[in-house]
């Protein structure tokens, strides 16, 4: 017999601030995070540019992009695919619309972020306090962590910090107690965006 888990905002907010609180960047995956945060930094027009258009935050487009495709520019803020096309993996078939720029350049960076952010109604989201944006992005990635292995953190938000040593989803279902994410995580990047763009209100 399962307990059932809240995964409501109000419920797991305090978790996310106490977390937040605790955590810290692993020493060796510090450079590693800098340099991300440095190429985020370089591009900071093109996600101002996509907030003001929805008014969702820069640096929470930011670090989506990250994690989803490396910070590219030639793939989908969705997923990873490539702009070329319409998203073939999960969700498929985005953005609806065609290429503003027709099929052969395929789409801009810009207009499949934008559909990719307004999918999941980050457009409308009202709170974005810092533990508020955690629970987004978490939701963003799925809470299969939370649902079906609880004794892991995601790694989409703690990788590359002392809340994270193993266990990951190698492909959506695909669970490995063993495997370690290679990836940074989010709240590592927060970590360091906070303090070189001042954004500290995000902490108040």
């Amino acid at each position: 017999m399962t307990t059932e888990i809240s995964l409501r905002l109000r419920d797991l907010k305090p978790e996310y601030q106490k977390l937040w609180n605790s955590c810290e960047i692993k020493p060796e995956n510090l450079n590693q995070t800098q340099e991300i945060v440095a190429k985020i930094r370089l591009n900071r027009r093109r996600y101002q540019a996509v907030q003001r258009e929805i008014n969702v935050p820069w640096y929470f487009i930011a670090v989506i992009h990250n994690m989803e495709s490396s910070l590219r520019f030639t793939k989908h803020l969705h997923n990873g695919d490539s702009l070329k096309k319409r998203t073939l993996n999960v969700p498929s078939g985005r953005p609806i619309a065609e290429p503003i720029n027709g099929w052969e350049v395929g789409y801009t960076w810009e207009e499949s972020a934008i559909d990719a952010l307004t999918l999941q109604e980050f457009d409308k989201v009202k709170d974005w306090s810092l533990a508020a944006q955690l629970w987004q992005i978490e939701k963003y990635n799925g809470f299969g962590y939370r649902q079906y292995h609880p004794e892991v953190l995601t790694p989409y938000l703690w990788s590359g910090t002392n809340l994270y040593t193993q266990g990951k989803y190698k492909s959506d279902g695909q669970w490995d107690a063993t495997a370690v994410s290679a990836q940074i995580g989010v709240v590592a990047l927060l970590k360091i965006l906070i303090k070189v763009e001042n954004l500290q209100t995000l902490l108040a």
